[in-house]
């Protein structure tokens, strides 16, 4: 697999946004929190999921995340987990528009469902 690739750059920045997201930032408040939730934890709340939701995500998040990064050098299931984070960039953006946030709120789940549809097709 060559890792000067265009999939392999998104994998890269996919993973590691999502490694900074949910390792990094997680209790730092940011312009882009759903409704007026300061923390990473606090916007599950905020958008009335159950308590578990936040770490069944994160653990889907971040070990989607190490696939993809690893993807990079190792034959591993890239497609799968670019697939897994699409599909919770959709439910990010439903979220963000249930609570009825601005759209820029959304631009980062956007922004990484669009990579995450283009990773999976390239490989």
């Amino acid at each position: 697999m060559e890792w000067l690739s265009l999939a392999s750059l998104l994998q890269m920045i996919v993973g590691l946004g999502l490694l900074n997201v949910w390792l990094v930032r997680g209790r730092s408040a940011t312009s882009y929190r759903g409704s007026d939730a300061q923390t990473l934890k606090g916007e599950f709340a905020a958008y009335g999921l159950p308590g578990f939701a936040f770490y069944l995500v994160g653990a889907l998040k971040i070990g989607a995340a190490c696939i993809l990064i690893a993807g990079v050098w190792f034959a591993l299931p890239v497609r799968e987990a670019a697939g897994v984070v699409a599909a919770l960039m959709i439910g990010a953006i439903a979220v963000h528009l249930k609570v009825g946030d601005p759209l820029v709120k959304s631009l980062p789940a956007a922004l990484m469902l669009a990579m995450s549809v283009t990773i999976a097709v390239l490989r």
